[in-house]
């Protein structure tokens, strides 16, 4: 007769480790990926954290940096080799600097269709505009207009929307 209340005992003390140890890993799990620093909860692997640093400082010195997604990897592949960018010279990013941000842009963007012609302002995405259905973009769109709906965009946070777009389908 004992044996049956120790099993039961044995038993919710069990299930009660597993529940504990699920509940560590899953909070374990989430505090990884926080990448609220980032602005994205898009993670990114190790290999690529140099890449996106490189990204960061060499074209978040002068303007806010777009996430790779909205362009595909054409453009970035040549606005990576092109030392005029929209008008202004600048010197050009040399090896291995620049091909650990290629690395970093050509994993986070996508492939250009085959025929569609390389879109060098972001209004003329398609990703970009697949990205914002609803949205009435200016004309031109800049770099600098994203801050209206993504307040943290000079942090390179474009996941955070202004209060005009918090619950937008």
């Amino acid at each position: 007769m004992r044996s049956i209340p120790l099993v039961r005992r044995s038993t919710t003390f069990l299930m009660a480790i597993v529940v504990l140890c699920c509940t560590a890993i899953g909070w374990s799990a989430a505090r990884a990926m926080d990448t609220t620093g980032l602005g994205t909860v898009d993670p990114v692997p190790q290999n690529q954290q140099l890449g996106q640093s490189l990204y960061l400082q060499t074209c978040g010195g002068c303007h806010i940096v777009p996430s790779p997604a909205v362009l595909p990897d054409e453009t970035w592949r040549q606005l990576l080799q092109d030392t005029q960018h929209y008008g202004v010279q600048l010197a050009p990013i040399v090896d291995p600097p620049r091909l650990l941000i290629w690395n970093y842009l050509r994993a986070f963007s996508r492939p250009i269709a085959e025929g569609e012609s390389v879109p060098y302002r972001i209004n003329n995405s398609r990703y970009f505009k697949a990205l914002h259905p609803r949205v009435p973009l200016p004309q031109p769109a800049t770099l600098g207009s994203c801050i209206s709906c993504h307040p943290g965009a000079g942090a390179y946070d474009f996941r955070s929307l202004s209060a005009e777009w918090q619950n937008a389908p």
